[in-house]
């Protein structure tokens, strides 16, 4: 396997994590951006110069486009651009605060969106290059009392989405990652996010939800290591697949999502050409 080169935030946990300790184990350089500086100590010691990090919000537009030029300068070439960073925020839509909502988008969809736009010329620059997009099944399916988190990640689908084509001259894949359930932080994080517990809403689908963030007995099934493994062996493609769907879970939602959204289309499909001009008018 040929030496690359990875940019990926997000690695103080979970996917973010796991994907950068693996290709360090592989011999692949890694720059990373985090929240704190200290949280991969561990993998700096182990790997040395292999890992470089620097402390990133994804909220900072400005920090974001000066971070991805900075590891371009001084790596010289980045093959893979991951962008993983990004949380869950679930609770009643009409719970939620301003500030909640506005940090949900500006991490989870326009923080990977300014990372893709100061990467690109780069990658243009360089020849090309990969990009994954780190979404979830609920990019594609939905649940009550996920809302946001649901507009966040069906945002990250569509712009990815749409970039495939935009960049593929360029030589620039783009894959759109699809995990479910995973043995992360990813749950225990998101109980910590909730909206407020709304007296409306109780006994309605939104409290089984919150029921699942809360209760420590519940284990996902995704393996991190697994789904990793994957995401990273996406990158030997050519071309890049489009989708990685990870999890059985994650295959069972977005099958069931899809068929069910085909059959409304199917079935308003003389009622949609009814409303197209008539030759001769």
């Amino acid at each position: 396997m040929t030496q690359r080169t990875w940019f990926i935030t997000g690695i103080s946990s979970g996917f973010g994590r796991e994907m950068t300790s693996q290709l360090l184990t592989l011999g692949d350089r890694v720059f990373g951006t985090l929240r704190k500086s200290n949280a991969v100590d561990d993998l700096k010691a182990q790997h040395g110069d292999l890992l470089q990090t620097a402390e990133l919000d994804l909220t900072d537009t400005p920090a974001i486009h000066r971070i991805v030029n900075d590891a371009f300068t001084a790596l010289g070439r980045i093959d893979v651009i991951v962008n993983n960073a990004g949380y869950g925020l679930f609770g009643p839509a009409e719970g939620l605060t301003n500030e909640q909502i506005r940090h949900q988008i500006d991490t989870n969809l326009v923080g990977p969106i300014q990372v893709t736009r100061a990467a690109l010329p780069h990658l243009r620059a360089q020849g090309g290059g990969r990009i994954l997009a780190l979404s979830t099944y609920g990019g594609q399916a939905t649940h009550p009392g996920a809302s946001l988190y649901h507009a966040s990640k069906w945002g990250l689908e569509g712009f990815f989405d749409s970039i495939q084509g935009e960049i593929a001259s360029f030589n620039i894949g783009v894959t759109i990652v699809e995990p479910g359930g995973a043995r992360t932080e990813f749950r225990s994080t998101a109980g910590n996010h909730l909206g407020p517990d709304l007296e409306a809403y109780k006994g309605t689908p939104i409290g089984t939800i919150r029921a699942i963030l809360c209760d420590p007995a519940r284990i996902s099934n995704g393996d991190p290591s697994k789904m990793v493994a994957l995401m990273i062996d996406s990158v030997e493609q050519t071309p890049a697949p489009k989708r990685l769907v990870l999890g059985t879970d994650a295959y069972t939602m977005i099958q069931k999502a899809l068929s069910e959204r085909l059959a409304v289309v199917e079935a308003q499909k003389e009622q949609a050409s009814s409303t197209d001009f008539s030759l001769g008018s």
